[in-house]
């Protein structure tokens, strides 16, 4: 039984939470919303993970020096563009001995830089990894049987985390590509985006098998360019990742595309969601990265175009489809 520290009580947080919690573990959980940390403490729910009663050994508050307090492991599970904010508001009470394992995907919007760069410039002398791959809070929550990759430096950190997740439930696969793990949790968010507008349009399983896979292609190109392995991208936390959010009724990326397929502005589609969508908030990025990298991305390049610069999905899809031929 160990004593966890969760940084967000979004729903991919509580979802984690819980399904330590009913190992045995105790959480806390810190939450920068009271109302989130009275309905958590008080009423045993998150509004984000309807039907899930939360267990009585997690605890939240709104203090980070509380939520530290006595705890080895840090699950940190913000937002990507609250990443390094959030680092500095509790890095103080950070010691030799915590171990930070992001959960968060994503990338800095500000700087380009992956969450794995954010967190070695705030925190450089804690020991660090991430915990990736295909999975819905939902059915976490649920005990819905999961497999995930923790990728870290330090082999140390990947047999701990793995013996503190394990279940019949979930199964911990190892990684050391760190970079590799991150940038295919990061860059599936925008296919996930891409194939909702496909289904919006009612576009067919032609395009959408079409779409997933020269997607995968891009992501693998600029994953490599910025010095990931390949063979990640093929693994859990690149196709087996891309599969399940672009695929589910649970990923918000797929239901936000659906909606701007459908007609809505991207403010709309926002607000409809109600939540964070990566996706959206990752796309300039990705758009940026390609160019930096010199990475030809022609689905992230029509994304981006649809988000920012008024061009219509149905002329996307015509300028993709009449692109000059290509080998595979």
């Amino acid at each position: 039984m160990e004593n966890i520290t969760i940084i967000g009580s979004g729903s991919w947080g509580v979802a984690l939470g819980v399904y330590l919690a009913k190992l045995g573990h105790n959480i806390k959980m810190w939450s920068f919303a009271k109302e989130e940390n009275d309905e958590i403490n008080k009423q045993k729910i998150c509004r984000y993970l309807p039907g899930i009663k939360i267990p009585d050994n997690i605890k939240c508050t709104t203090e980070f020096e509380d939520a530290l307090d006595g705890t080895k492991l840090v699950l940190h599970v913000t937002p990507s563009k609250f990443v390094r904010d959030t680092i500095k508001g509790y890095e103080k009470y950070i010691t030799s001995n915590h171990i930070i394992l992001a959960c968060s995907k994503g990338f800095e919007p500000e700087s380009l830089k992956t969450l794995e760069e954010v967190f070695k410039e705030e925190l450089p002398n804690t020991d660090y990894g991430v915990l990736s791959g295909p999975s819905h809070a939902e059915e976490v929550s649920r005990n819905v049987p999961t497999a995930l990759v923790v990728a870290s430096k330090h082999k140390d950190i990947i047999e701990y985390v793995s013996e503190t997740f394990r279940s019949e439930f979930m199964r911990i696969y190892h990684n050391e590509d760190v970079k590799g793990v991150e940038i295919g949790g990061a860059l599936k968010n925008i296919i996930a985006l891409c194939a909702g507008i496909s289904v919006g349009l009612e576009l067919g399983d032609n395009t959408y098998a079409a779409l997933l896979t020269r997607g995968l292609f891009e992501i693998e190109k600029l994953g490599t360019a910025m010095g990931a392995k390949s063979r990640t991208f093929y693994g859990l936390t690149g196709l087996g990742d891309l599969i399940v959010t672009c695929g589910s009724v649970h990923s918000r990326n797929r239901k936000a595309g659906y909606l701007i397929g459908k007609g809505y502005t991207i403010d709309e589609a926002r607000k409809e969601i109600g939540m964070t969508i990566e996706g959206v908030d990752n796309i300039d990025v990705a758009y940026s990265l390609s160019k930096k990298y010199n990475v030809e991305m022609p689905i992230v390049e029509s994304v981006y175009n649809i988000l920012y610069n008024g061009l219509q999905p149905k002329e996307a899809v015509t300028n993709l489809m009449t692109r000059k031929f290509k080998s595979e």
